[in-house]
């Protein structure tokens, strides 16, 4: 069930299965605080009134950084990557009270932490730091025949006053790579991570303190009061990363101001296994994409599209995987290598969504089991789903994943098309008719072929969604572009279009005549 609601003047999403009751003081507070990309997680009152928010302070730093930003346009190459690195010797000896905050907040285990968290903001910092100088200087491009005498080239110049608004799924990836990104191109920025991670945000709030005076860079915690002070002022670029729902509210605030943004978004990411792929192979690496961070992976597989002559052995081998991944027979609520769902509603929305399939006749293939007190969801996998089901209808974000028989490509794309423009596409595959069929007749942010999620740590491609799993794109120049502004200029050097000045005789007629020929 869908309904809105007004609260405190801001627009709040609910998509939970329980009446909105007033009287209960329980209200979606998700808005830009939580900005996961699943579904919004209620907070109490009660918790929302011991976040205190100071919209005094807020406008002071925001004018302080607008103050400054005309001083970054004139920062050199050396100089943004010398604040680069900062923050990457930072993240390198910090590393344990890092891993520690992420377990604190949801007991991610170390080696995901690294896997997740760090080597992303690593890649992304050194191949900055290389390619900076190249970044800035300008951009020369041809002169077409028409423009004879001139010469034009690209500038990339700050685009000023920005704000970043983070999830709490990866904290501190999602976090630190588009603020590299804002220093890279000469911005200011003012951060706002999630409150649904504290211990990563006040690492995160520290750190910056200690790296940046805070007229270049500052961090804001709190809840969604705090989101929304920030979304009231005119920033000139807004950088956010959340469900689609929240990304339409931040782009209206944003519209308010002309300001130009960047949604990454999600939606519901589908994994296609065709009648050639190799399930040995594809198999673990389907199981570690999937079930990485407990599911909670914007890029995540939401679902699998099997061919019906592998759906079996796909079944057995994911099965097999698990038990190995995770130790099974020791129980898997006992592995070190699993982390927990991040909060109760959030365990209570994918059990609701769980209860539901099973309901509905769904089968439970492996897993199913469920702990609330431990926050704690087996890694799971079923058959027998259909679309009426709230596992097809949802982005599930979590470590459910639905696996449906297909007989041929046809059906693929059906199921495919008939969904909103997916983030990541997956096609494993050994034949390249298959591979190039999937690819040509349907759309996604990005796509990976035979394996999963690693697209998004390569730092020369773009990462981002397509309509409503997003808008614009990160990563390496492609995110230094997103924090610029491309000015176009032109300089006449010789020559001029004085020929073609009225009056309009028939001399100028037919000059315009000729070079409508030459264009």
């Amino acid at each position: 069930m869908y309904f809105y609601h007004h609260f405190e003047g801001f627009i709040g999403y609910n998509s939970f299965d329980f009446d909105l009751n007033i009287q209960d003081i329980e209200f979606d507070i998700h808005l830009v605080t939580n900005n996961d990309h699943c579904q919004p997680i209620p907070l109490n009152m009660e918790q929302l009134i011991d976040q205190q928010v100071n919209p005094a302070e807020i406008q002071r730093i925001f004018e302080l950084q607008r103050q400054h930003a005309p001083a970054l346009v004139h920062t050199t190459a050396k100089e943004r990557k010398a604040k680069i690195k900062k923050i990457l010797d930072y993240t390198l000896g910090h590393l344990s009270a890092i891993e520690q905050a992420m377990y604190d907040d949801f007991q991610k285990p170390a080696p995901e932490v690294i896997v997740g968290e760090i080597i992303g903001v690593k890649t992304e910092a050194k191949y900055a730091m290389r390619k900076l100088g190249r970044w800035m200087r300008p951009h020369k491009v041809g002169t077409p025949l028409s423009l004879i005498g001139t010469s034009s080239y690209i500038r990339y110049e700050p685009k000023g006053n920005c704000l970043i608004i983070s999830p709490w799924n990866y904290p501190y990836n999602l976090a630190i790579k588009p603020l590299i990104a804002c220093i890279a191109a000469g911005n200011t920025a003012i951060l706002k991570p999630s409150e649904m991670t504290p211990h990563t945000s006040g690492l995160i709030k520290q750190m910056i303190a200690e790296l940046f005076p805070e007229e270049e860079v500052a961090v804001f915690e709190g809840d969604y009061r705090v989101a929304q002070n920030l979304l009231a002022l005119p920033f000139n670029h807004v950088f956010f990363t959340g469900s689609p729902q929240v990304g339409k509210i931040v782009m209206e605030a944003a519209a308010k101001h002309l300001a130009s943004v960047t949604l990454e978004l999600g939606g519901k990411s589908p994994a296609i296994v065709d009648e050639t792929a190799n399930i040995r192979d594809i198999a673990p690496r389907l199981a570690w994409g999937k079930w990485l961070n407990n599911g909670q992976t914007c890029i995540a597989p939401d679902y699998v599209l099997v061919h019906e002559s592998k759906e079996d052995e796909l079944l057995q081998a994911l099965t097999n995987t698990l038990d190995h991944m995770y130790q099974a027979p020791e129980g898997i609520e006992n592995s070190d290598s699993y982390c927990r769902i991040v909060n109760e509603r959030h365990f209570g929305r994918l059990k609701g969504i769980l209860d539901d399939a099973l309901a509905k006749g769904a089968q439970l293939v492996y897993g199913g089991q469920t702990d609330a007190s431990e926050q704690f969801i087996a890694p799971t996998v079923l058959t027998g789903v259909t679309d009426d089901m709230r596992i097809m209808q949802e982005e599930i974000f979590g470590p459910l994943l639905p696996v449906i028989p297909y007989r041929d490509n046809n059906e693929v794309l059906s199921a495919i098309n008939q969904r909103e423009k997916p983030l990541a596409l997956y096609v494993a595959s050994r034949k390249k008719k298959n591979v190039n069929f999937f690819l040509t007749h349907t759309t996604s942010g990005d796509a990976v072929v035979n394996d999963y999620l690693i697209h998004y740590s390569h730092p020369a491609l773009p990462f981002g969604g397509v309509n409503n799993s997003g808008i614009g794109k990160s990563g390496g120049f492609h995110g230094f572009r997103e924090f610029s502004n491309e000015r176009g200029v032109l300089v006449q050097k010789f020559g001029s279009l004085k020929p073609i000045f009225p009056p309009y005789t028939e001399k100028v007629n037919k000059i315009v005549r000729f070079l409508l020929k030459l264009v």
